[in-house]
């Protein structure tokens, strides 16, 4: 099958909250997609009714073409991690993915490779109750893994993990894209993200605000943006903004220069004797980008600490 993810126009109400106003982004394959927006945004919503556990309203959600509960071996099409915790505690973990295996007519060996493959290891026979955050991710994660599908969904993939277990999942996860997989993993990790997503889907009140890819959203919000790091802050400030640039102060010593480039800036600063230690383009953050573009559709805020 087609290995995508496509949402066209779902609209879903829970009593009077409009969840989905109109969702539509389609996930390719190939590719890290990152579905990112501020709690209560839909991302959960959406990914519940790709898999069939939310009925939309208005719209469609299909994998590879058609909808969930259409296929005869899902997990051969569609795996996914929502939720890290639904196991039964009293269960080992090599037996919950038995169970799960069984359920597709998979066999014991792809058990024990999906197990072997997320770093389980002799902790598999233990009871899963007695997991870690992070392990209970890793076994989530060979669940979703066990039909071998080419499409995959993770719901905040991080949640729980060490540095070792955080280095490993982006590394993991752009294996899989780089296997030709489509790949959607929700998080609010965006540091995360701009080290593993390749494609960013920002939604924000039922609806997407950005479908880009990092890259792009990334030199977007950096616009043309100059750091300048000088000993002479207000010399420089009065030069440059002479010269028709804007110009803020952003530290003792640092100032955020736009309408001018860098050439130009090292060019009047040396022609008027202002020193200078650096010169360079700003290159924003995801995090930056991200909060720039949902900073009008966040809807719990809370105050500023005093």
């Amino acid at each position: 099958m087609e290995a995508t993810i496509e949402v066209t126009g779902l609209r879903k109400r829970f009593g009077s909250v409009l969840a989905l106003d109109g969702m539509t982004f389609m996930v390719e394959p190939g590719q890290v997609t990152g579905f990112v927006g501020p709690n209560g945004a839909g991302k959960s919503t959406t990914m519940r009714v790709v898999l069939g556990l939310d009925a939309a309203d208005a719209g469609t959600a299909l994998i590879g073409g058609q909808p969930y509960a259409s296929l005869r071996h899902p997990l051969s099409c569609l795996g996914s991690l929502l939720d890290a915790g639904a196991l039964q505690p009293s269960r080992s973990a090599r037996n919950h993915l038995l169970w799960l295996a069984h359920s597709q007519g998979l066999g014991a060996g792809r058990v024990d490779e999906v197990a072997s493959l997320v770093g389980l290891g002799a902790a598999v026979r233990r009871k899963a109750g007695g997991y870690s955050l992070g392990m209970r991710q890793r076994l989530g994660i060979a669940a979703a893994l066990l039909g071998d599908p080419p499409v995959l969904m993770f719901d905040e993939p991080f949640n729980g993990m060490d540095p070792e277990g955080i280095v490993w999942m982006r590394g993991f996860l752009r294996s899989l894209a780089a296997e030709g997989r489509a790949v959607l993993v929700s998080s609010h990790l965006m540091s995360e993200l701009q080290d593993t997503a390749d494609h960013l889907v920002v939604v924000g009140r039922g609806l997407v605000i950005a479908d880009t890819s990092v890259a792009e959203l990334i030199a977007a919000a950096s616009a043309d943006r100059v750091t300048v790091r000088t000993s002479a802050r207000d010399q420089a400030m009065t030069v440059l903004a002479r010269a028709g640039a804007e110009v803020a102060a952003t530290g003792p010593d640092l100032l955020t220069v736009s309408g001018l480039s860098s050439e130009r800036i090292v060019v009047l600063l040396s022609g008027n004797s202002v020193p200078f230690a650096e010169v360079s383009a700003h290159r924003a953050s995801l995090e930056e980008a991200y909060m720039e573009l949902t900073r009008d559709a966040v809807e719990f805020r809370a105050e500023a600490a005093s």
